[in-house]
């Protein structure tokens, strides 16, 4: 467009016009790899143009002018391995049997032109790296066609003994393998395992060894691969002898039965040979052997065994009913190595013998009505034995000879190993005689038979018309005499109520002898009193004589002896005491009465004086020093020893000024 101006005026000299300018392209970008480099797998021993990837590379010049935008692909790196189809850019297998396990990976360089691949095209460049995967296309492989293994005879079962490993190839699950024994093991002696981890076969024991009976095994083990292809065609399995030799072992003795059971009788005397227990040596050596009786199975030493034969033989007395099986536990032990040790149970029965009487079942107290009939039944009466003889109890009963003919009573036979009581009169009183004793002898069937002699109580009692016991006590004797049952217990209160009485009596002629206690906490009298208790000190636990406390210095005077009673009477007092207001008069004259009176107790109150007296730090409490002792003595310091002495600071505070005043 043009733009013409006529002078000033700024007008167009002609109409504008348009143009189209077109910018032709030229090759001026290369071919780019915008997703390079790459990375591709492909199964090893893939068939020939087999499809690995494809690759795509970007040209920014105009794809419609001319061949600046058409693009050529081809292998710069990689061949003779891979190839590329120059258009599609498609990667494939170029070679065949490319095998993993020779080489994994390979690196392949891929080139894009532009131009059609013409000269004086641009190019650009990207690498594929080429990963081959694994398929199962070897098998597993024994290192060693012929494998040695020496295991010992006392390997334990489920032990491992040997270790065999074949080696695959490849990885992964292809490389996977399992182990069997296919040949050699006719007696199922071994397995073999496989060790996930490792990939080993474990060769470990289904019996024990025996050297002595098979030194040797050879054994034919086979390792198969878990996955194969099965149109492969090869042999994904291989085959190896395993050679096992046996180790003898220094093994310990063998009993010829893991238990032994033996019967002894009870009555048998005392090393008395029960049987025999035997072992041996099964190493070839063969060494001797001793036998042990564990005590700590025969506690109480009831049996010994002989070194060296094994003849267990009786220590103590046995008896069946207090233990009827023995199990103890016998050791054998070889001579020349004492560790090497075994052990065998050994049940010992006690056969039973007839060594114990019959006795009655229960002790039978049986009860007689006195209105019975002839004839009745009293007690059904049957026995047991700790006896257990093969051919069961039998017992007879009988009386003893002296009460066959006796006129009360009889027994009877019940077939069934029991007997009844029968009554043969019914003129059985209480009065005559409250309780009978019939002796019964029973015997067993034992050889020799044994027999015992129990004693049936039978008591009288007073029954109903219809049998049924009512009393068979002590009332019968009382009622013949006139009493009856509640004229005794009238008697019975009359005599309470008269020792209800007496203790009633006793007990207020006691409190009437007490002196009387002065109870009021203000009263000055029981100051004074308590005071005197006091006055002995903390380790002072007994009363003490005021006329001591109230002069000291007259303990070497003459002092009655606590042991001999004073001849001299009390000094009656006077009449009229004091109200409680004049506190002097009245300790003077209690004074005086003490001073006066060698009868008053205790007697011994010198020693407790003497015990707290004027070696006391504190010093006396007391105002008492003689009978002249100064009243006008300042008690102010009693407020000063605390609460314990305030009340007692306040009375003596109160007897001052009552005499001020």
């Amino acid at each position: 467009m043009s733009w013409l101006a006529k002078g000033d005026t700024d007008q167009p000299l002609e109409p504008p016009s348009e143009f189209i300018i077109k910018v032709q392209d030229i090759n001026d970008n290369p071919p780019q790899f915008v997703e390079g480099p790459y990375r591709a797998s492909v199964p090893e021993m893939s068939q020939v143009g087999t499809s690995v990837t494809r690759v795509t590379a970007t040209d920014a010049d105009d794809p419609v002018y001319g061949n600046s935008a058409k693009l050529v692909y081809s292998i710069l790196e990689g061949q003779p391995y891979f190839s590329i189809d120059p258009n599609t850019a498609i990667i494939k297998i170029a070679l065949h049997g490319m095998d993993r396990e020779m080489r994994e990976e390979y690196l392949v360089v891929i080139q894009a032109k532009d131009m059609g691949g013409h000269m004086g095209g641009l190019s650009g460049t990207t690498t594929v790296t080429v990963t081959l995967t694994d398929v199962n296309d070897n098998p597993p492989k024994f290192s060693k066609s012929m494998q040695n293994f020496v295991i010992p005879e006392e390997l334990g079962i489920g032990k491992p003994g040997g270790k065999v490993k074949a080696n695959d190839r490849d990885i992964g699950e292809n490389a996977k393998s399992t182990y069997n024994i296919i040949d050699g093991d006719e007696k199922d002696v071994f397995e073999i395992t496989t060790d996930a981890q490792t990939q080993e076969g474990i060769l470990r024991l289904k019996k024990p060894l025996n050297f002595e009976t098979k030194k040797s095994y050879t054994l034919k083990v086979e390792a198969a691969n878990i996955r194969f292809d099965p149109n492969s065609g090869a042999p994904f399995k291989d085959t190896a002898t395993v050679k096992i030799a046996v180790e003898d072992s220094d093994e310990p003795p063998i009993f010829s039965k893991p238990t032994f059971v033996l019967q002894v009788n009870e009555n048998a005397p005392i090393n008395t040979v029960i049987g025999t227990v035997t072992a041996r040596d099964p190493d070839v050596t063969g060494s001797l052997v001793r036998y042990f009786i564990d005590r700590h199975t025969d506690l109480e030493r009831q049996f010994n065994i002989n070194v060296d034969d094994g003849k267990i033989t009786l220590a103590k007395p046995l008896d069946r009913e207090t233990d009827m099986w023995h199990n103890i536990t016998v050791t054998a032990t070889e001579i020349r190595n004492h560790s090497q040790i075994s052990r065998a149970i050994v049940a010992i029965r006690v056969l039973d013998i007839n060594d114990n009487a019959p006795e009655f079942a229960t002790e039978y107290e049986a009860f007689l009505c006195e209105n019975g009939k002839p004839g009745q039944v009293i007690q059904t009466v049957s026995a047991v034995d700790k006896d257990d003889p093969i051919q069961g109890h039998y017992f007879e009963y009988r009386l003893i000879p002296e009460m066959l003919n006796n006129p009360n009573f009889t027994i009877k036979n019940n077939g069934d190993n029991s007997i009844s009581v029968l009554a043969k009169h019914d003129t059985f009183r209480r009065q005559k005689q409250e309780m009978y004793f019939l002796p019964i002898i029973v015997t067993d069937n034992g050889t020799p038979p044994m027999s015992s002699t129990n004693t049936l109580t039978i008591r009288v009692c007073g029954c109903s018309r219809e049998g049924i016991v009512q009393s068979c006590n002590v009332e019968a004797y009382v009622l013949p005499i006139g009493l009856s049952m509640g004229a005794l217990i009238a008697i019975l209160a009359c005599i309470i109520l008269l020792l209800v009485i007496v203790v009633l009596f006793v007990t207020l002629r006691r409190h009437k002898n007490k002196p009387l206690i002065i109870k009021d906490d203000e009263d000055v009298r029981e100051n004074i009193i308590r005071y005197d208790d006091e006055g002995g000190g903390e380790e002072d636990t007994e009363a003490f004589d005021i006329a001591t406390l109230q002069n000291p210095d007259g303990i070497n005077g003459y002092l009655p002896r606590k042991d001999i009673k004073p001849d001299l009477q009390f000094m009656p007092r006077q009449s009229g005491g004091p109200n409680g207001v004049d506190v002097d008069e009245f300790i003077n004259v209690r004074l005086h009465e003490a001073d006066n009176d060698p009868t008053a107790p205790p007697y011994d109150s010198i020693q407790i004086y003497g015990y707290e007296g004027r070696g006391s730090i504190a010093g006396s409490l007391s105002s008492l020093e003689t009978a002249s002792s100064d009243s006008d003595q300042n008690y102010d310091y009693l407020r000063e020893w605390g609460p314990r002495f305030r009340r007692l600071g306040e009375l003596y505070s109160v007897g001052e000024s009552d005499k001020e005043t």
